[in-house]
């Protein structure tokens, strides 16, 4: 079987949807891979490095697109895609399914067989292929790198004959997998921190990383079945900012994390919240992509409000560190592929009775077959 990589087209997109370690996994498998030269130049995997684990490198992306029967892409995909591939084809990759519909269609129309590796669901089986985590856990750890780069303060306490440094003050906002990362790497860097989630169950693994839980009564809360925190009522957003604007005030650095997958971001930390806290202080939103949690946030660009507090706004955190989200994102791919892959067929066998199966392939045999989107 033939696996093409997609090579990403975005300017500001450094990552690649294969590694070479990836590709040896694959190859290992008895898969022939083919991908456009340069694919992983931006992630520090120059060609070379593919051809040596068997890579072939494509001197003509759309008949390799034409020929092959798995895709995997990084970039949200593009109908014309789906009509170049052939009846049959799987396709892996981010397809943020929810409004996007007529790209659901257009997949269902050509007859390739979409997976939306967004979808996969939260088990411990299938930890290995979410890219969401994967990805979220390197944005976590960025946003604190990032805060800390433009905080005009040090992270961690010090003590010179000039006088003690107290250590710098870190409030996270969402306890997910970008959060406790980013509640790990301010720690290691010295910084006092606390930490807010709507679910209370999270209280242990916060105050197991060395953090202090910010106590909030917003009544009853609580999680979905993949682990999401439950989405709040207006009143409930409310009492949560009361809550929470005296740590933003006392706080150095914010970092919001509260990015709902398939939802608008809801607004967490308000104006009046941001022009209470001291000038230099420095927010992380990221979830500006889907909106943003602070109000006054723009995508891709830094703030600077009549206060002087910096609001970042990063779109993909993750895409600044290209070598390890590459690693992490095509070694999702790579476990969903082997995972499903029948060695003495010797193709990609997609079981409808399987729960991964159910949870993220959208189309098959020209429908869509996904309950979700059906």
């Amino acid at each position: 079987m033939i696996l093409f990589v997609q090579k990403p087209t975005e300017k500001a997109e450094n990552r690649a949807a294969m590694t070479p370690a990836a590709a040896k996994k694959l190859i290992g498998l008895g898969i022939s891979i083919e991908m456009p030269a340069g694919t992983g130049v931006k992630s520090s995997y120059p060609d070379q490095q593919y051809i040596d684990e068997g890579v072939t490198i494509s001197q003509s992306p759309d008949e390799s697109l034409a020929k092959a029967d798995i895709v995997y892409g990084l970039e949200l995909p593009k109908a014309a895609t789906f009509k170049k591939m052939k009846e049959g084809a799987v396709y892996l990759g981010r397809v943020e399914p929810f409004g996007n519909a007529k790209l659901i269609a257009a997949a269902a129309k050509a007859k390739v067989r979409l997976v939306s590796m967004e979808m996969i669901p939260r088990t411990t089986l299938a930890q290995k292929m979410d890219i969401l985590s994967s990805q979220a856990n390197l944005a976590g750890y960025q946003a604190v790198i990032t805060g800390a780069s433009r905080l005009d303060k040090i992270l961690p306490m010090m003590m010179t004959p000039a006088g003690t440094i107290s250590p710098s003050k870190v409030f996270i906002i969402g306890v997910g997998v970008a959060g406790l990362q980013a509640i790990a790497t301010a720690k290691r860097l010295g910084a006092r921190v606390q930490a807010f989630d709507t679910r209370p169950v999270v209280e242990e693994q916060v105050k197991s990383l060395g953090a202090k839980f910010v106590k909030i009564d917003l009544g009853e809360t609580g999680q979905t079945e993949q682990g999401y925190a439950k989405e709040l009522t207006e009143e409930q957003l409310e009492m949560q900012r009361q809550g929470m604007a005296k740590v933003c005030a006392d706080s150095d650095i914010v970092i919001t994390t509260a990015k709902l997958f398939g939802r608008k971001a809801p607004i967490i930390v308000t104006a009046d919240m941001v022009a209470a806290m001291a000038a230099g202080s420095v927010i992380i939103d990221l979830a500006a992509e889907t909106g943003g949690n602070v109000e006054g946030t723009k995508v891709d660009e830094e703030v600077v409000t009549d206060n002087g507090v910096k609001i970042i706004g990063i779109g993909k955190l993750e895409n600044e560190l290209p070598t390890h989200a590459s690693q992490m994102y095509a070694a999702n791919l790579a476990n969903f592929t082997e995972h499903f892959w029948d060695s003495e067929k010797g193709e990609l066998v997609l079981d409808p009775e399987d729960e991964i199966i159910q949870g993220s392939l959208l189309t098959d045999n020209g429908e869509i077959i996904h309950p979700t989107f059906k």
